[in-house]
C-alpha cells in the first residue's frame, strides 16, 4: 500500500520557492493506478515521490510501511522506476547483460544468473534478443528490456512515468498490454488516456494538485475539461 501523507514538494529557483506539489493525502492500495495531467503539472514530480527519486519537502510518503526518506534503500527495493525513455535505463552492450546486471545483488552464481535473466527476457518477448546490441533493438523492444530489467529485481510496486510516449501505436500496445499484465501493483503516469481508462483508479493533477481521484472514465473526462477550459 502506498500512502501519502500531506506530501509536498518545494524547490528553490532564482524566483524564490516554487512548489511542484500541493500538500497530497492518498492512499493508493489498488492494482492499477493511473495519473494523468498536463506538462508540468507535477503529475512525474508525484511519480518520483513513490520510490524516493525525489523526497517531500514536507510530510511523509510510506510503501509498505517504509518511509521514502527514513527508509530510502529498503524502499527503492520494493518499488520499480520505469523512466519514458529507455536509453536511461539501458547501461550494458546487450539485452543479457542488462538484465544480468540488476540480479548481481541477489543471483550470485554467474551460471544461475544468466539462466534467471533469461527467463526475465522471455516474460517480455526478448528471449531470441538475448545477445543483440541494445542499440540494434526498435524502441518498443528497448522500453520492453528496461521494464525486464526492472521486473528482475522482483518489485512490489512498478511506477511507470510515461512508458508509451516515444512509441509508435503497435508498441504502444505492447508495452501497454505487458504492464497491465503485471502482477505487481502499477503507478502509471501516461498522457494515453485510452490507457488511463484501463486502469482501476485515476488521479487528474493539475497546477501542482491532485483535482480528481476515483472512476478512470470519469477522471478522463474531467480532464478533458480542464484542456478544453479557455
Amino acid at each position: 500500500m502506498i500512502e501519502l501523507d500531506q506530501a509536498a514538494v518545494t524547490v528553490e529557483t532564482t524566483d524564490g520557492p516554487l512548489v511542484v506539489l500541493e500538500p497530497t493525502t492518498l492512499t493508493l492500495d489498488e492494482p492499477r493506478v493511473a495519473v494523468v495531467g498536463a506538462n508540468g503539472s507535477g503529475k512525474s514530480t508525484l511519480a518520483r515521490l513513490l520510490n524516493g527519486l525525489v523526497e517531500p519537502t514536507s510530510g511523509h510518503v510510506r510503501v509498505g510501511g517504509l518511509d521514502t526518506v527514513d527508509e530510502g534503500p529498503a524502499v527503492r527495493r520494493r518499488v520499480g522506476f520505469v523512466f519514458t525513455n529507455p536509453d536511461a535505463q539501458l547501461v550494458m552492450p546487450t539485452c543479457l547483460e542488462d538484465v544480468a546486471l540488476s540480479l548481481r545483488r541477489t543471483v550470485r552464481d554467474k551460471a544461475a544468473r544468466r539462466a534467471r535473466a533469461l527467463e526475465v527476457l522471455a516474460s517480455v518477448g526478448l528471449e531470441a534478443k538475448a545477445d543483440t546490441s541494445v542499440h540494434a533493438l526498435s524502441g518498443g523492444q528497448k522500453q520492453m528490456l528496461a521494464l525486464a530489467g526492472v521486473l528482475a529485481t522482483d518489485p512490489d510496486v512498478l511506477v511507470a512515468d510515461e512508458p508509451t510516449t516515444l512509441l509508435d501505436l503497435r508498441n504502444t500496445r505492447l508495452v501497454a498490454d505487458r504492464l497491465l499484465s503485471l502482477r505487481q501493483q502499477l503507478v502509471l503516469v501516461t498522457h494515453d488516456l485510452d490507457l488511463a481508462v484501463r486502469c482501476d483508479r485515476a488521479l487528474v493533477v493539475d497546477a501542482a494538485r491532485v483535482v480528481f481521484d476515483g472512476d478512470p472514465a470519469e477522471a478522463v473526462a474531467h480532464y478533458r475539461a480542464l484542456v478544453a477550459a479557455p
